[in-house]
């Protein structure tokens, strides 16, 4: 009797934790029990039978400068990444988004393990800046799983063998989002205005982040008292976030991810730092500011490098600025709050921002199958094709 194919995951932070999730699940719909899994992960990927040898959220590193401060700890991670992969001997490894680690571990399991097949879940966003890490990812791993058809022209130039599979925030299942049960449920009535602020999933987000949307909030409710506002705590960050929005001086609706999309259907506009959530709170109809912070030193590194005109996904596939990005210097507390103000200010400019975001989506290709069977399929291609070249 043939042993279950052993797939090992690796995902350093939130939306990675979900992609991985969401992937074997999946797999295991094709292949029961003819399926196990090791790896790195958070709660999600917990659930579906991965288990952890550490806690990924310290992980979640923004930034060069953070990252150079952190590359201790992240050296003695990839290393734990490294011999787990040694001692379990997968069928094959997937590398899940977090460039800087991921990389690293490609690297470390290819020099330890030559054929062990290894692919990689979420390119680099090399047609935002730095173009050679393209190559560089050619020459580390055997496949890549892209989220949009704009990535993959950008890898197979090199060679790389490119699946797109899509993206998994495009298929979030919106139709039981119930907006009125969430504000009946908070005691918000529905003709009072809600603004829902989505303050990051990494650490460093939430630390740069929280401080500055408290003074946009600030400023907003000084200008509308009856302003409500709630709070998203993701998953990997929600004691932090729910003891720093605890010290507000004014009262706050605070949202688990069970809740998450209900707020997002309830509220009339979003603040959200830069992240999968925009896409997500297109899908939902609600429109959004997008602010985004970064360590000053990394920001001035990365300038350099970003070609990019927008970081906004659908802003992106739009090629034009439909929901607002204040970065950097430019997120202040008062240029927020005039922003996300003018959305809490005129129904109709927001409907048709919100509007104009949904039909953005259609740019990144929404109504296509489901990513994680189309990457489950992927996968099972590479190890197949692997195992027929060793076999001869």
């Amino acid at each position: 009797m043939s042993r279950p194919l052993k797939v090992m995951l690796v995902a350093a932070e939130a939306s990675g934790d979900a992609l991985g999730a969401g992937l074997a699940k999946a797999l295991k719909s094709r292949l029961g029990p003819d399926v196990v899994f090791v790896g790195v992960g958070g709660r999600k990927m917990a659930e579906q039978g991965v288990a952890s040898p550490f806690d990924i959220a310290e992980l979640s590193i923004l930034g060069w400068i953070e990252g150079l401060r952190a590359y201790g700890k992240v050296k003695a991670r990839v290393a734990e990444t490294a011999a787990l992969a040694a001692r379990e001997k997968p069928d094959a490894v997937v590398l899940i988004d977090s460039w800087g680690f991921t990389i690293r571990v490609a690297k470390a399991i290819r020099a330890a393990q030559p054929n062990v097949p290894l692919i990689k879940y979420v390119g680099p966003q090399v047609w935002a800046s730095r173009p050679g890490r393209a190559k560089t990812l050619a020459g580390a791993v055997d496949h890549l799983l892209a989220l949009y058809g704009f990535d993959a022209p950008w890898f197979e130039r090199e060679g790389l063998p490119t699946t797109v599979v899509g993206s998994s925030a495009l298929h979030v299942d919106m139709s039981h989002a119930d907006g009125p049960a969430f504000r009946a449920r908070r005691g918000i009535g529905p003709e009072a205005s809600l603004l829902l602020v989505l303050p990051g999933s990494r650490p460093s987000e939430i630390n740069r982040m929280t401080p500055v949307f408290e003074a946009t909030i600030a400023r907003l409710k000084s200008a509308d008292p009856g302003l409500e506002v709630a709070v998203v705590a993701a998953g990997t960050v929600a004691q932090d976030v729910a003891a720093r929005v605890a010290a507000w001086p004014f009262r706050v609706h605070l949202v688990d991810e069970a809740e998450k999309y209900d707020g997002m259907r309830a509220a009339n506009a979003a603040l959200a730092t830069s992240g999968t959530v925009s896409t997500e709170l297109a899908l939902a109809g609600a429109p959004m500011v997008i602010a985004y912070r970064i360590d000053g030193l990394s920001y001035l590194l990365m300038k350099r490098l970003v070609t990019a005109k927008h970081i906004t996904l659908f802003n992106i596939a739009a090629d034009r600025r439909i929901a607002p990005e204040l970065i950097q210097d430019e997120a202040t507390p008062d240029a927020l709050a005039k922003a996300v103000g003018r959305l809490l200010a005129d129904p109709v400019a927001a409907s048709e921002q919100a509007a104009q975001q949904t039909a953005a989506l259609d740019l990144m290709g929404r109504g296509g199958p489901d990513p994680s069977d189309l990457a489950a399929d992927a996968v099972l291609r590479v190890i197949a094709a692997k195992a027929q070249v060793a076999r001869g």
